[in-house]
């Protein structure tokens, strides 16, 4: 029921800077931005999902609670937001699977800039059956408009969103079974733990293990992002231009592809951005 990824939140302190921040990474414009109910917001739609910073606002309890989750961070990812066809039967089967959703509330908001207006129809699932990573569920009204390019060598779409996890079965279950994604990939290495791939739409959410002393069991955490771009070496070298600390290019662990890590600029979010090499022709 779950037809692909509509967006990733992303906490921030200050919304001016990781407004340009973000515009520098993405090489793209904002699509969307606005203000209320204890927050600003600002967002970036690429082909496949939307990036969603939100930064608090005010005096709140909404507001207090970002800034309590933020504690001294610059950023974290605070929620995945997947999107379905049909809200009611999605409530359902969360209903089934013992995830115990919201009631389905509707929602709107107007763009500032332009005036526009979206409405959606949206769940959550009990964060503490979600293995403490915020979910919601939602059915757009209409398409969100696209980002527009602003820079040489922009990001193109999301590759994967990266969740931490120390407990593999468990995880495996609440994405796999519970949640009804398909399972692409399950492989383990004395290097980099074990990696479960679940496709969700034109990207993977990708579960890591690698147990760390003192790790939580019991939770999960949303730890980074990996960027598709279309010429790895002209977004370097444009990143470098404004003074973005990356990497060097370095082969990636699939077949095909080369990576690079960048080391600010990301408002603290761990993320590396990715190049596909063309399939050849049969």
């Amino acid at each position: 029921m779950i037809t692909g990824l509509d967006h990733v939140v992303a906490l921030v302190r200050d919304i001016g800077a990781a407004k340009a921040a973000y515009q520098t990474l993405l090489g793209r414009a904002p699509s969307w931005q606005n203000s209320g109910d204890g927050a600003d917001r600002v967002l970036f739609t690429l082909a496949n999902m939307s990036i969603e910073l939100m930064a608090p606002s005010g005096a709140s309890a909404t507001a207090d609670r970002m800034r309590e989750l933020l504690d001294d961070r610059e950023g974290m990812l605070a929620s995945l937001c997947f999107r379905v066809a049909d809200i009611n039967k999605m409530h359902r089967r969360l209903d089934r699977v013992a995830l115990k959703p919201d009631a389905i509330a509707e929602v709107g908001s107007r763009d500032d800039k332009t005036g526009a207006v979206l409405h959606w129809t949206r769940t959550r699932a009990a964060t503490e059956l979600t293995r403490g990573v915020r979910m919601f569920f939602l059915e757009l009204g209409a398409e969100r408009p696209r980002s527009a390019e602003t820079e040489t060598g922009p990001i193109l779409s999301l590759d994967h969103v990266v969740v931490a996890t120390e407990d593999s079965e468990r995880a495996a279950a609440l994405y796999g079974a519970r949640l009804g994604l398909d399972m692409a990939l399950d492989r383990s290495h004395h290097d980099w733990g074990q990696l479960m791939f679940f496709r969700c739409g034109d990207l993977v959410v990708e579960v890591v293990r690698r147990p760390v002393a003192g790790g939580d069991p019991s939770h999960d955490r949303l730890w980074g992002l990996s960027w598709r771009v279309g010429d790895i070496d002209a977004t370097r070298a444009r990143l470098i231009a404004s003074g973005v600390d990356v990497s060097d290019i370095r082969n990636g662990r699939k077949p095909g592809t080369r990576v690079m890590t960048v080391r600010n600029g990301t408002c603290g979010i761990q993320t590396i951005l990715l190049e596909q090499s063309p399939k050849p022709v049969a």
